[in-house]
């Protein structure tokens, strides 16, 4: 039978991190937002309810919970502010490949240290020149005895100056394309990294976001992930994990600016009534609503597909590409609800649209997402 209905302890989890959104969240957002600021204390006061690393398994100290258990805590949190989110979340990317192809003692080592302290861990695939096109990276890790030595730069890093430890990809064999990428754990204590400075970035300013560079970081061959040759697959295997929950935080982004469009809605007056009594609003209010159920939906199918074990690519392609432009769409046309209001940074609807932007771009961009969805259909009828 099929059932839109959320158990107890999902309902439980829903409005644990509902209230933390509003209490913690909200009231700091705009300070975060403005002097882009980590923020620390208030993802510490997460990291003590419980509300990060929920997918990390139970023999490592975690939770163990669902990929749609953490959607559901995830569209909550970004209601609050998708850049405070997004640096919570960041965990979770990171430490996806660990979990899909981690042995025993990785997991414990790396895994286990997110859950002992409030500590932070990066996944480095992104570069200065490869971007979406991953199989364009240029880093190297050169085996020598019993370590690797990795050369090379990664950009648009989240959480680069404050993770312990950082998953990245390089090649082990440039001549077998992406066959020859091989997946790292790497400590940041590692001496031969350089952190770069962080990014004004448009929107999530709140989100560590930086450039990386290894020159001559040598590591342990122990914290290679899986065999030399399995990178690509694990990096990109990551993402049937955590697409779902980035396209969660489009919903949840989009909720909140929906709510602030309503709002404002039926207080401003024109011509002797509330706005909302115009057609023109009311259905571009209406066609919100119905996006983002359809979007959450979505969302759901995905991140059930994978919890059922069954491969869910396609279905986290449609999730990301789908909530990702209605984000968009809809943080835009609350900025319109507003009007001129709509456009200072007095009013959230402004930093929810300049937030929404990055979902159409990063985890893959919406395009790819399309190229993803496309080949689902044609290579694997």
């Amino acid at each position: 039978m099929i059932s839109f209905e959320l158990s107890d302890d999902q309902k439980a989890l829903q409005e644990l991190a509902r209230k933390f959104a509003k209490e913690e969240m909200i009231p700091k957002a705009e300070h975060h937002d403005h002097t882009g600021e980590f923020p620390r204390e208030v993802i510490k006061k997460a990291w003590e309810l419980g509300l990060m690393n929920t997918h990390i398994p139970a023999d490592c100290g975690g939770m163990g919970l669902g990929v749609l258990d953490g959607i559901i805590i995830t569209e909550e949190l970004a209601y609050g502010c998708t850049g405070i989110a997004t640096a919570m979340e960041a965990n979770g990317l990171a430490s996806a490949p660990v979990i899909i192809a981690g042995n025993d003692a990785q997991k414990k080592e790396f895994l286990g240290a997110l859950i002992n302290e409030p500590k932070f861990a990066a996944y480095c695939v992104t570069e200065p020149g490869a971007g979406s096109d991953v199989a364009g990276i240029t880093t190297t890790a050169k085996k020598v005895g019993d370590e690797y030595i990795i050369n090379g730069a990664k950009m648009w890093i989240t959480n680069a100056s404050v993770a312990d430890w950082y998953f990245v990809l390089a090649y082990t064999d440039q001549t077998q394309k992406h066959k020859g990428m091989s997946g790292f754990i790497v400590p940041r204590s590692t001496p031969g990294i350089t952190v770069g400075r962080k990014e004004d970035n448009l929107g999530q300013r709140a989100s560590d976001t930086r450039g990386l560079t290894f020159e001559n970081v040598k590591i342990p061959a122990k914290y290679l992930l899986g065999r030399e040759g399995d990178g690509f697959k694990i990096a990109m295997g990551a993402f049937d994990h955590t697409r779902p929950m980035v396209s969660a935080a489009a919903v949840g982004l989009a909720r909140r600016a929906m709510d602030e469009a309503v709002n404002y809605a039926t207080t401003r007056k024109t011509f002797g009534q509330p706005i909302a009594g115009y057609q023109s609003i009311s259905f571009m209010i209406a066609d919100m609503a119905m996006e983002i159920e359809a979007a959450r939906y979505l969302v759901w199918r995905a991140g059930w597909e994978i919890d059922s074990g069954r491969r869910n690519t396609k279905y986290a392609a449609f999730s990301k590409a789908f909530a990702a432009d209605m984000a968009m769409r809809v943080a835009t046309n609350a900025v319109q609800v507003f009007g001129g209001y709509g456009y200072s940074k007095e009013y959230p609807v402004e930093k929810l649209m300049r937030d929404a932007k990055i979902y159409q771009i990063y985890e893959g961009t919406s395009q790819i997402q399309r190229l993803i969805i496309a080949k689902e259909i044609f290579d694997r009828k």
